[in-house]
């Protein structure tokens, strides 16, 4: 929901140190493969009992995913680049909440399967969309350039990493949370899948 509004206050700096980073020689996918790395080390540290501990590699890793799209528009975006960006990003979305479950499965297991679940469905809608509006044609940069549409809606990225950001500060609270959030992102798959009915036609 937030997305589009973040874009226009941490572009800026991103774009400036992609270009010093491409200067340097890091490639793109380098910068997707070691945001993926950091994230996995939070989950990582998360299951171990670590969630606070888990904060900085977490908010490394997407800073790294951030810059992974800076550094691609200061050089040559690529379509392997922009399908390992979203896979890297999905298996950090996915590898947080299963992290919560392994620390406490009797506490948080219930709810860590019912927000993968919303996770899957959400993202489901969000590709299809793309899918099909790549077919279509359209076009949008409210998320920044990208290498697929990118629909919006009621939880974005900036959203789950603030969600992410509260389960460490807060674990004994994820059951809650989890129930809560994972509920806001069928809302979300449901409003998209009413959009995709208006623009696609029935």
């Amino acid at each position: 929901m937030f997305d589009a509004a973040l874009r226009r206050l941490i572009d800026p700096p991103l774009n400036r140190a992609g270009k010093r980073l491409a200067g340097w020689g890091v490639g793109a996918n380098a910068a997707t493969l070691a945001g993926l790395g950091l994230g996995l080390l939070a989950a990582l540290l998360i299951a171990l009992g670590e969630p606070l501990l888990a904060l900085a590699p977490l908010l490394l890793g997407r800073v790294a995913d951030g810059l992974d799209g800076a550094i691609a528009r200061a050089t040559a975006p690529t379509a392997f680049g922009g399908f390992l960006d979203i896979l890297s990003d999905f298996v950090v979305y996915g590898a947080v909440p299963l992290a919560f479950v392994l620390a406490d499965v009797e506490a948080n297991g219930a709810a860590g399967a019912f927000l993968l679940a919303a996770f899957y469905a959400n993202g489901a809608s969000f590709l299809a969309f793309a899918v099909l509006a790549e077919k279509r044609g359209m076009e949008t940069k409210a998320q920044g350039v990208k290498t697929l549409y990118y629909s919006a809606g009621l939880l974005e990225g900036g959203e789950t990493i603030a969600f992410f950001i509260l389960l460490c500060l807060l674990p004994a609270w994820f059951a809650p949370l989890a129930w809560a959030f994972g509920a806001l992102c069928l809302v979300t798959c449901a409003a998209r899948a009413v959009l995709a009915w208006r623009v696609f036609g029935a």
